[in-house]
């Protein structure tokens, strides 16, 4: 049975991606590891007690940026103590607000953001 999941972002320019979750999310950087050229193939950030990796895009081992595949598929939600203050943090480092952060009706308070490198975030927490 599986007993860990950790997400592995892949974003053109990795190092600016770190440099976004950790400055947007709190997220702290753990490993960091690039070839001989710089080029950053695997990273580990923490996010609360959630792990997420990120890496650059290498379109020759099929790994694909979403805006080289014009656009994300996937939603990532996470969840803060305010999500106002989150999403406005992350538009302010390059994100863009994709749906306003508002009181939903099943109970939460929650937006959309897509980060400068084409990933799309759910930012939800309590509503208020």
């Amino acid at each position: 049975m599986t007993d860990e999941l950790m997400p592995k972002l892949l974003v053109s320019d990795a190092d600016a991606a770190i440099d976004f979750c950790t400055e947007a999310l709190g997220a702290v950087l753990t490993t960091r590891v690039a070839g001989d050229d710089g080029v950053v193939h695997h990273a580990e950030l923490t996010v609360g007690s959630t792990t997420l990796a990120l890496a650059q895009s290498v379109p020759d081992w099929g790994w694909h940026d979403p805006a080289s595949l014009g656009g994300s598929p996937v939603l990532l939600t996470v969840h803060v103590p305010d999500p106002d203050a989150t999403a406005d943090r992350m538009v302010r480092l390059g994100g863009e607000l994709v749906i306003p952060v508002e009181n939903r009706p099943y109970g939460k308070r929650q937006g959309r953001v897509r980060d400068p490198f084409g990933h799309l975030w759910v930012i939800s927490g309590a509503l208020r």
